[in-house]
């Protein structure tokens, strides 16, 4: 089975890796890996190297993010976001480039993949260990690849051997064969991984045994949601995920006592995570601004962030990040979701509500007459703030015409949020770029041991255990309530359990995580959800259409030789 997609083609090869943790890969582009490439020490390390680097193209650039982030129950369609695919209507096709990029990368690296894994048995010249950790990386990265195409596409084309030549005939597998494929993978890659990323001297973003656990527990629980559920796999789920939080410890791994500091600046190497996708300063191999979504950018920083430099007293800056306005809060989600804001932190934790002023040139003046309501020592014709002042606030509840028009700044209340200006998920914010419209240079936090934890509770939930799934998210929401909130009163009992307290629970952690589509769809919440929540995709979207992506236009214009390729439902 054959996919005119794979070509024998790598973006990147890296050559070298710096031993201290916090060094980079020093890169060298290559065009061609065929056998003879893979068939020495260094061209296997460099075809590995390879592999990784296919991960900055789909964690980074907006491709991935429009298809996870965008058009869910969380987020509506910013300013400048891709309406079709956002809103479900005429706009998104089959040519959607979004689709067809993440459909390309995919097959592209697991080519790689199939290379190392097909050609490292036979390379002379190479110690045991190396050939085991070479194959176990190819494995737990390959899963990864094939994990993201059988969540967005269901059946698909499943390449087990290295290929050299494009080629114009492919064909579909069912998605269980291609479930058994990636579980065999990440066995393999658990039994042969440096067990935790922290011990060993474990580079970031290697695969570790702790990362491919996380992701097996993922993948069962996927399963169970979809056609191809075996029996067996909510229990496999949560006794894997429950496996990897027992041994935490002795991993050094654990859950961030502050919620805050797990996306903090400079600490993506902290003890709760499992794996990252690292990016460089480099842009021969990172991308460029002009890039956008074709490059391996690291755009995340940029891709929430609201047109706050069109605002009295502001102006765009490294701090705030460039306003691509990709995507805005859903009320749903800022209104709902987390209307708790005493006991739990993670409101104030995830989005930014203020900037500060970092403009003179136009801060407004104090009207004659003052407004009733002015605050004392307002004057008509002085400046209402300065420099370093509050220039915008968004205080996450409602307030009165009278004191907007009597507040020092531009004060937002939830129902003035607009496509424009919203809360903005911090996560991702990067201050070390070289300007304001550089892309990030940090990791993408890919999986994290928070996650593992409600992964567990879902399982328990789904499998009929939900007293015994009550310690997992308990444990989650006791960490959000640091460091003033009441850890008590955060717990919930086995009553409050439900999937739809769940997928809120997720959302309350995971929010913005390039996550929350798959979540959707495995529980078979999305069409729901989005009638619900979404204001943009409610009216247009429908089952079974939108639980899949269309197969991209592109692959079946491409597949002449032999059947057609068969198309999504719908599409």
């Amino acid at each position: 089975m054959k996919n005119v997609f794979i070509y024998p083609l790598s973006i990147l090869v890296a050559l070298a890796i710096f031993p201290a943790c916090q060094k980079k890969l020093v890169e060298s582009p290559q065009s061609i890996l065929t056998p003879a490439f893979f068939s020495t020490p260094q061209g296997l390390q460099a075809g590995l190297d390879a592999a990784y680097a296919g991960n900055r193209m789909v964690w980074g650039p907006q491709d991935f993010f429009n298809l996870t982030v965008a058009g869910t129950d969380e987020f509506n369609s910013g300013n400048d976001g891709d309406n079709g695919l956002v809103k479900y209507n005429s706009g998104y096709t089959t040519s959607n480039t979004n689709v067809t990029n993440v459909w390309g990368y995919c097959y592209r690296y697991i080519n790689t993949c199939n290379g190392l894994i097909d050609i490292a048995p036979t390379v002379a010249g190479l110690d045991t260990t190396t050939r085991k950790n070479i194959l176990a990386e190819a494995k737990f990265l390959r899963a990864n690849y094939y994990f993201i195409l059988v969540q967005f596409w269901g059946d698909v084309t499943l390449n087990q051997h290295f290929q050299t030549t494009p080629t114009t005939s492919a064909t579909r597998s069912p998605m269980g064969d291609v479930y058994k494929f990636i579980i065999q993978d990440l066995t393999d890659a658990i039994a042969a991984l440096p067990p935790s990323p922290l011990q060993g001297g474990v580079l970031p973003g290697k695969a570790t045994g702790a990362a491919a656990r996380h992701l097996l527990a993922r993948v069962y629980l996927t399963r169970a949601g979809s056609t191809a559920a075996q029996a067996g796999d909510y229990a496999n789920a949560y006794n894997t995920a429950i496996g990897l939080i027992n041994s935490s410890a002795s991993l050094g791994l654990g859950l961030q006592q502050d919620f805050s500091k797990v996306f903090a600046e400079g600490n993506e190497t902290n003890s709760e995570i499992l794996w990252t996708v690292q990016h460089t300063s480099t842009l021969a191999y990172n991308g460029s601004p002009a890039q956008n979504s074709s490059g391996p950018d690291n755009l995340y920083n940029h891709l929430f962030v609201p047109q706050y430099e069109s605002q009295p007293g502001m102006q765009r800056s490294t701090l705030y990040g460039r306003p691509y306005i990709r995507v805005v809060p859903t009320h749903w989600l800022t209104d709902t979701v987390f209307a708790e804001r005493v006991n739990d932190q993670r409101y104030n934790k995830t989005f930014q509500t203020m900037w500060l002023c970092n403009y003179a040139g136009n801060i407004p003046v104090w009207p004659n007459p003052l407004p009733a309501g002015a605050p004392a020592g307002a004057v008509p014709g002085q400046k209402k703030f300065a420099l370093g002042d509050t220039a915008i606030f968004m205080p996450g509840y409602n307030v009165t015409d009278a004191q907007i028009k009597a507040s020092r700044y531009l004060l937002i209340p939830p129902r003035n949020y607009n496509i424009r200006l919203a809360p903005t998920v911090t996560k991702y914010f990067d201050t070390k770029r070289s300007d304001m419209n550089a892309p990030s240079i940090r990791p993408i936090i890919v999986y994290r041991l928070a996650d593992t934890y409600l992964v567990a509770a879902e399982a328990l939930f789904m499998d009929g255990r939900a007293t015994d799934a009550l310690p997992y998210i308990n444990a989650i929401r006791e960490r959000a309530a640091y460091p003033s909130g009441n850890k008590a009163a955060m717990d919930v009992t086995a009553g409050n359990l439900s999937l739809n307290f769940i997928l809120d629970e997720r959302s309350r952690e995971l929010c913005g995580e390039t996550i929350r589509w798959f979540d959707l769809v495995r529980t078979g919440q999305l069409v729901q959800r989005i009638v619900l929540h979404n204001t943009d995709g409610q009216k247009n979207i429908i089952s079974p259409k939108h639980l899949l992506r269309p197969i991209p236009q592109t692959q079946i214009d491409g597949t002449i030789t032999g059947n057609p390729y068969p198309q999504n439902p719908g599409w």
